[in-house]
């Protein structure tokens, strides 16, 4: 085995590779070329003396030394930057690309923004909202840096968690939209988290359902549920004066937890969104 340190680059590089899915992508994670990405995998792995990737027709998966260097790449990484950032007293300052579903763009999004305008002014933060599939997928092709987002069960990704809360049927407070059937639903677009808990949960409990009204955001599901026109799946968060949670005696399957989960590529300026983004969640 090579005797050389182990080069933080070439480990940044590995770990876009394994959250990207292919090399093409990674490289447009850390900007470089397809073939300097091959370069730099090559030579982590003559330093490591193994291959770090098996690679076929559809993209990368780690092998059992990739799977072994995971997590000791993420520490390495993290300890770069938090001792930089202890040695670091020039104001962060750059652009970074955001992504995130309608509803956070809505709800957590513009505090975030307040939040980084008082403590990095030279920061500069551009928006994209999207489904999240979509979100998902301007991060693994590197479209953006950040993607904040809401998901149910096991993660798609490299994420951290940031919150979890129950998912709910709500319908509107006194309304008879639940008695209805088949179950008119008030749904967000295909890609939506909560939609997939909510006709996966119908379709195992043998439930027929109708989608009454669609909608690009959860706002637009709201204002059905407030006409009492649908039932929609919900954090339990959304419920308030107008709204409520369907009834036991009606009959709707258990859902699962949402979580508010974040990918980011691990550079100084994605760090600091993410730290600021634990901090409003542990409020």
């Amino acid at each position: 085995m090579t005797m050389r340190p182990l080069n933080l680059d070439e480990l940044r590089t590995f770990l876009a590779i394994q959250e990207a899915g292919t090399f093409r992508a990674a490289a447009a994670r850390v900007n470089l070329s397809a073939s300097a990405v091959s370069l730099q995998i090559s030579n982590l792995e003559a330093v490591l003396g193994c291959r770090l990737f098996h690679r076929n027709a559809r993209g990368v998966a780690l092998t059992e030394w990739g799977e072994r260097l995971l997590p000791k790449a993420r520490e390495l990484l993290r300890l770069s930057q938090a001792t930089l950032s202890d040695f670091d007293d020039a104001p962060l300052r750059g652009a970074l690309h955001l992504a995130a579903p309608h509803d956070l763009g809505v709800s957590l999004v513009p505090g975030l923004l307040a939040r980084l305008r008082e403590a990095y002014p030279d920061l500069r933060v551009d928006v994209r909202l999207a489904a999240t599939d979509q979100v998902i997928e301007s991060f693994t092709t590197g479209q953006s840096a950040v993607a904040l987002f809401n998901d149910v069960g096991p993660a798609r990704l490299a994420v951290a968690a940031l919150t979890e809360e129950p998912l709910v049927w709500a319908e509107a407070r006194g309304g008879v939209a639940s008695e209805q059937q088949p179950l008119p639903l008030a749904v967000a677009e295909v890609g939506c988290a909560w939609r997939d808990a909510a006709l996966q949960a119908l379709a195992q409990a043998g439930i027929t359902y109708r989608v009454a009204y669609g909608s690009d955001t959860s706002m637009g599901q709201v204002a059905a549920l407030r006409a009492d026109l649908a039932v929609a799946v919900l954090p339990k968060s959304m419920l308030g004066h107008d709204l409520q949670e369907v009834p036991d005696g009606r009959g709707l399957p258990v859902l699962p937890r949402t979580q508010i989960r974040v990918a980011y590529d691990g550079g100084t300026l994605a760090e600091a969104v993410v730290s600021t983004l634990r901090k409003m969640s542990l409020r």
